[in-house]
């Protein structure tokens, strides 16, 4: 079956929408019912079809007592709901939660993730977490913990079955952030989630050189009803890329990066060696456990 065509600023409005609808408790029939509308009709406003003015959109949001900011962020993207791409600016730093990229990795099939300098967000320990946050020019301090709680919920849809495949530069592991004991706690952790069935992690060697992906990270989602979609976070802004053409180009990054990457039994050899290179008095122990 083809996948329908859907975005992200469509999918986001209508689940606020939806959760206006659930927070208020009501179901779709009665506000319905309440709007004077036909059920066909906030069906395909829920769904980001039209059918219903900006105006009217807004008194339903009233009527259900949606707060002014959430009531503000959903009215914008109501005239925007088939707009491919999306470029979303933070201001100083990225906000505590991420809303589109958690709604659209809850909902995902699978997900392929490349990253360039550090151990990817979805695979890093909290020790790891709070040293890359705590190193940030632009994070305020009084946030910390509250990001964190923010970034570890973020993990926990990697236990949802999800098919994960992770590429990493070799240089990322390299780098110690945090001192030795959280490095190489970092690399135990990824040893582990390398055991999960679903979590394939690949690792670009540095002697490769020059490589597909120079251009930077970045974390490709794919979905079982909706076209696929590329997300890229910056300091302060984060991309959402939906077009077929840019879609094209990073699923060609992908090939090249899983041509040229070790394969799971040689990348995992590799994260021990640098592991047993971190805490040597351990480290038979630790390839034992690690590597069949």
């Amino acid at each position: 079956m083809p996948k329908r065509m859907s975005t992200a600023r469509g999918r986001e409005f209508g689940a606020g929408v939806r959760a206006a609808i659930a927070g208020a408790g009501l179901t779709s029939r009665g506000l319905a019912e309440i709007v004077d509308w036909d059920e066909a009709k906030l069906s395909n406003v829920v769904n980001g079809k039209g059918g219903a003015s900006q105006l009217e959109v807004a008194a339903l949001l009233g009527i259900c007592r949606v707060g002014a900011a959430e009531r503000a962020h959903v009215l914008s993207l109501y005239p925007e709901t088939e707009i491919k791409g999306w470029w979303q600016q933070h201001g100083t730093c990225a906000p505590i939660e991420l809303r589109t990229f958690v709604e659209n990795l809850a909902a995902a099939e699978s997900l392929t993730s490349w990253h360039t300098h550090m151990v990817p967000l979805l695979l890093q320990t909290v020790n790891y977490m709070r040293e890359v946050l705590l190193a940030s020019a632009t994070v305020p301090e009084a946030e910390l913990q509250v990001r964190l709680k923010a970034q570890l919920a973020m993990q926990e849809s990697l236990r949802g079955g999800k098919t994960c495949t992770f590429f990493i530069h070799e240089l990322a592991l390299h780098l110690q952030v945090g001192g030795a004991e959280v490095h190489a706690g970092q690399l135990l952790h990824l040893l582990l989630m390398a055991k999960w069935a679903n979590t394939t992690i690949r690792i670009v060697p540095a002697a490769l050189g020059a490589h597909a992906g120079l251009a930077g990270p970045f974390t490709q989602l794919t979905f079982a009803k909706y076209e696929s979609l590329v997300w890229v976070d910056t300091e302060n802004s984060s991309l959402l890329a939906e077009s077929t053409d840019a879609i094209t180009g990073y699923e060609k990054v992908i090939r090249a990066l899983h041509a040229q990457s070790l394969d799971e039994a040689d990348s995992k050899k590799l994260i021990v060696r640098l592991y047993d290179a971190s805490c040597p008095a351990e480290g038979e122990a630790a390839t034992r456990r690690t590597v069949p």
